[in-house]
């Protein structure tokens, strides 16, 4: 997850613009023909849209954008930490 890419789907995007785009992601990573490469940029997409929509809800929930922003990176540092021990 990048958080500059995070920040700018954010800031251009609606909900249901990245919503769009999840779904659109996700029926073209079923395809068969993919190679494992492929798959995996889509996947690392996914992560970043995901990301803008739970940044996205935060502000919605009264967070500053920065905050928002900065605390959803600190929750997906703080699981890999997790993962990792």
């Amino acid at each position: 997850m990048k958080l500059p890419l995070i920040r700018q789907i954010q800031r251009t995007s609606s909900v249901a613009e990245i919503e769009a785009a999840i779904k659109v992601l996700e029926n073209i990573s079923e395809t068969p023909s993919l190679k494992d490469e492929e798959v995996d940029v889509i996947g690392e997409l996914i992560s970043n849209f995901c990301g803008a929509l739970e940044v996205h809800q935060m502000i919605a929930e009264g967070m500053p954008e920065k905050d928002a922003a900065n605390t959803f990176m600190k929750k997906v540092l703080g699981s890999i930490d997790r993962v990792s021990a």
